[in-house]
């Protein structure tokens, strides 16, 4: 199937598996390269060498093309840029819209920049600076996260910019591409439906956690780090919101010293960051450093698989999913059901009058 993005990275489907924290590591990215999608390789939650690491691994596994995520807002974006550049990565993706500079810097080195966004107007700033693509995420969608559905979000971005937009929130299945590309989406990308594979290197245990949730055990929540950030409903959760400030505040400081020492950032680097979360909004010093270390929260899960002491990322449809496939069997079916479902619709415009 060849849409604006194929065309665009160079793959073969247009589906995308997003930079998830902890998750996207060089073992998924490469199996869903390898099965014709395009992986992210996630890079906030690593250090500047271990970054350059795991792309090389990531090209010992593929041939195919891939890409890294970053954080627009980190202090040290700009040498994470610079790895991108000179390792020949194919696609940067930005949890947060890139600044212009950093988007020439990439386009000048022939790297496809994708930022992700939240709001039209997000996706007309980046598209004005020069972005290639934007990846479109509604209010299903995993972590931190808006109000507006996706099916609302959606076709309001595609009027709005000439580039191509992939739509993100809520998929897990080819009847979703289908729709996403009535939409005019180019492409839809999926973050808890590649989590949930048998090529992630999440847990069994949390796995196991996530294929238990219904739709109503996934929330949104602000206690973690002062921003809706959408996940499963745990204990520690429900903790986080009973808390008051003082021992909130004693457990973002221990939280935080470990993510310094895992990687390798100084505190007044990791303040910075948690402030450049804080521009804006109304954050206590808790949220600040919460916001600054919430990776800590999420390695407990994805790494540790200690549910009892980390958050676990979700976006709605891990109510409904209940396997896990590997990413050549996910993708397949991804693509063969999106095709049955166009072929349907061709079928009824056919026999509809005139």
């Amino acid at each position: 199937m060849e849409t604006a993005l194929t065309a665009l990275v160079g793959v073969r489907h247009p589906v995308v598996q997003t930079g998830m924290g902890w998750v996207a590591g060089p073992r998924l990215v490469s199996a869903t390269a390898n099965a014709g999608a395009l992986g992210i390789l996630a890079s906030a939650t690593m250090t500047l060498d271990h970054l350059r690491d795991a792309v090389r691994e990531v090209k010992s596994r593929t041939d195919a093309p891939f890409g890294v995520n970053l954080r627009a807002d980190a202090g040290d974006a700009g040498d994470r840029v610079r790895i991108i550049v000179e390792e020949g990565v194919r696609v940067a993706s930005f949890a947060l819209a890139p600044s212009r500079e950093l988007i020439a810097e990439l386009k000048e080195a022939g790297v496809v920049v994708v930022p992700s966004v939240g709001a039209r107007r997000h996706a007309e700033k980046v598209a004005a600076w020069g972005a290639d693509a934007v990846i479109v995420q509604g209010g299903e969608g995993g972590g931190h996260t808006g109000e507006v559905a996706t099916s609302v979000l959606l076709p309001h971005v595609v009027d709005a910019v000439d580039i191509p937009v992939v739509a993100a929130g809520g998929f897990h299945d080819g009847r979703g591409l289908a729709a996403a590309l009535a939409y005019g989406a180019a492409g839809i990308a999926m973050g808890t439906r590649f989590l949930l594979t048998s090529d992630s290197t999440v847990p069994d245990a949390v796995k196991a956690r996530y294929l238990a949730a219904t739709v109503k055990d996934v929330t949104v929540t602000t206690a973690v780090d002062g921003m809706p950030h959408r996940m499963l409903r745990t204990d520690l959760v429900e903790a986080l919101e009973r808390a008051g400030r003082t021992r909130t505040l004693a457990r973002a400081v221990r939280r935080a010293a470990g993510f310094r020492r895992l990687s390798g950032l100084t505190w007044s680097r990791m303040i910075r960051d948690g402030l450049a979360m804080k521009h804006g909004r109304d954050l206590t010093w808790s949220q600040v450093l919460l916001a600054a270390n919430t990776p800590m929260l999420l390695r407990s899960s994805m790494v540790d698989g200690r549910t009892d002491l980390g958050v676990m990322a979700s976006g709605q449809v891990a109510g409904v999913i209940d396997d896990l496939p590997s990413c050549e069997e996910l993708i397949a079916r991804v693509m063969r059901e999106a095709r049955e479902t166009l072929d349907r619709l061709a079928d009824l415009r056919v026999s509809l009058p005139d």
